[in-house]
This record gives C-alpha cells, structure tokens and sequence, in this order.
C-alpha cells in the first residue's frame, strides 16, 4: 500500500475540511497554504490566548517589583 492510501484524514483547523496527515500534503494539518495564513493571521492578531491563572504566590512577590524610574532597561 502507497501512503496517500493508508493516511489518515484530519479534519483542517481552519475550515474542518478532510485532508490527508502524509507526506504529500506539506500543509498538514491545514488543507491549503490559504488555511494555514488564516491560521498564522489569527495567532498575529493574538485571536489565540492561553489563559492566566494568577496564585497567591504571584500577589506576594508582584510587591517586590517596584519599578525604579531612575534604572533604565535599555
């Protein structure tokens, strides 16, 4: 059997259209280069987020940060 018969179809991302996880699609998971841009554009437009989760750790220690304007970062 060649791969384009034994792969796998994955659902796009973007669209949900069926396309093949091999070799001959160098777009996978997306189906078409289109799919793929729209993706990237989503995630430069931060469309995308992993949500924070803030602890009482984060509360203690974020008084310690106290920003010096006389220091400069650059």
């Amino acid at each position: 059997m060649s791969d384009s018969i034994k792969a796998s179809l994955v659902a796009c991302p973007t669209c949900q259209k069926k396309s093949p996880w091999s070799k001959e699609n160098p777009d996978r998971p997306f189906c078409s280069p289109r799919c793929k841009l729209i993706d990237l554009g989503a995630w430069a437009s931060e469309s995308y987020s992993i949500p924070q989760q803030t602890s009482e750790e984060d509360e203690i220690f974020s008084e310690d940060l106290v920003i010096d304007p006389n220091k400069s970062f650059l």
